[in-house]
């Protein structure tokens, strides 16, 4: 059997760890090659590890055929529910998985739209033989939003949105730590708002300081926090000025007799409501 191993499906997701590709192995010494194949035509999809562990030790293997494929699109997609599909997967890696989905999915959505906007009645019926051909891979829901990606992560928009600015800002070796678990998503989420000289010494100088570097970050961000919360008192409250005490003492006064007046004003016209009363 001619099976061939496509380097960039073979990199598509993460390898395993050293550790895991050892149980892997150990597994299959014992039990065999438990699980079939996958294959596309004569390309593997599904089963690097196994394939390259059978190979090394003459042991024998099943294969499938997927048949629903219908491009490399398809292959990637399914790779990803695979993946996202297992429990023994990172977080990170779910939603680094997740977000990948969302990109296929918003690209093929788009694709889709415009060549339908630009199918002519005289094309109709070869777009028909294509949409029955696209029919026997079922369209992923789309994913426009955080919430809908964290779905289909299994896990929280915030965590979500963390990741984002991971992948966007961190360095390379702050990413290989937060994969590695040396770091959770929320350090390093914060670690990766640091300059990029920071963020690699950090990661080089190992997991305590990337937790120190990770506060540092919190700090920094929450000390403009702080002088704008200041600032902002210091506008609505002024200091104290001895001229606004002395114009207060003398409206006091002028309220004390404006006060005075009023209750002999009082007395006149009760005076006056008795004379009327007696007359």
């Amino acid at each position: 059997m001619n099976i061939v191993v496509n380097e960039e499906l073979k990199a598509y997701i993460d390898p395993l760890t050293p550790e895991e590709h050892e149980a892997l192995e150990r597994s299959i010494l014992t039990e065999g090659c438990r699980d079939a194949l996958v294959l596309w035509g004569d390309v593997l999809v599904d089963g690097h590890n196994r394939y390259a562990i059978c190979q090394k030790h003459g042991l024998p293997f099943q294969t499938v055929q997927n048949t629903r494929f219908q491009s490399i699109e398809d292959v990637h997609l399914w790779m990803i529910d695979q993946h996202l599909g297992r429990r023994s997967i990172s977080d990170f890696v779910r939603g680094v998985l997740a977000l990948r989905k969302k990109d296929i999915v918003t690209e093929r959505r788009a694709r889709s739209a415009n060549v339908s906007s630009s199918t002519t009645d005289a094309e109709a019926p070869a777009s028909s033989a294509a949409s029955a051909d696209d029919a026997s891979v079922p369209p992923p829901p789309p994913l426009n939003s955080r919430e809908a990606i964290a779905k289909a992560a299994r896990i929280s928009s915030t965590q979500v949105q963390m990741i984002e600015k991971i992948q966007k800002q961190a360095a390379p070796e702050v990413v290989a730590a937060v994969k590695s678990g040396t770091i959770s998503i929320n350090a390093a989420a914060a670690v990766a708002s640091l300059p990029a000289e920071e963020q690699v010494a950090a990661a080089n100088a190992g997991k305590d300081e990337l937790k120190l570097a990770a506060k540092r970050a919190r700090e920094a961000k929450r000390k403009p926090r702080e002088d704008d919360a200041e600032t902002s008192s210091d506008t609505e409250s002024p200091p104290f000025d001895v001229a606004d005490s002395e114009q207060v003492q003398a409206l006091k006064q002028r309220v004390a007799a404006l006060e005075s007046e009023n209750k002999a004003l009082r007395e006149q016209i009760a005076t006056l409501q008795l004379q009327l009363a007696a007359a």
